[in-house]
């Protein structure tokens, strides 16, 4: 089953930044890393649960050839992605995101 996927303002500058970084060292290596994201995303919204519940419920999903990952809530509504990070990011950055929209 599908279900609806909200990316929050938060997680879409996390994506413009990691974008920009990716096409400054190599140009369409920005555009491969949404490719992987964009995967990660559909990969989600058809197993929202297939990764383990973390820090409140919030469960990552890892970009393949990138380092970072995509941080969201599965809910009865749908999925929230509340990150997109690096894997070496702090993840106290997480608590702060777990505010409601």
């Amino acid at each position: 089953m599908k279900y609806r996927v909200l990316i929050r303002p938060e997680a879409e500058i996390d994506l413009k930044y990691a974008f920009s970084w990716y096409e400054d060292k190599r140009p369409g290596l920005g555009h491969d890393f949404l490719l992987q994201v964009e995967a990660g995303l559909r990969y989600i919204e058809r197993n929202p649960e297939s990764n383990p519940p973390e820090y409140k419920g919030a469960r990552k999903c890892l970009v393949k050839k990138f380092p970072y990952k995509i941080i969201y809530l599965a809910e009865e509504a749908g999925i929230v992605i509340l990150a997109v990070i690096h894997g070496k990011r702090n993840p106290e950055l997480i608590k702060n995101r777990m505010n409601p929209i």
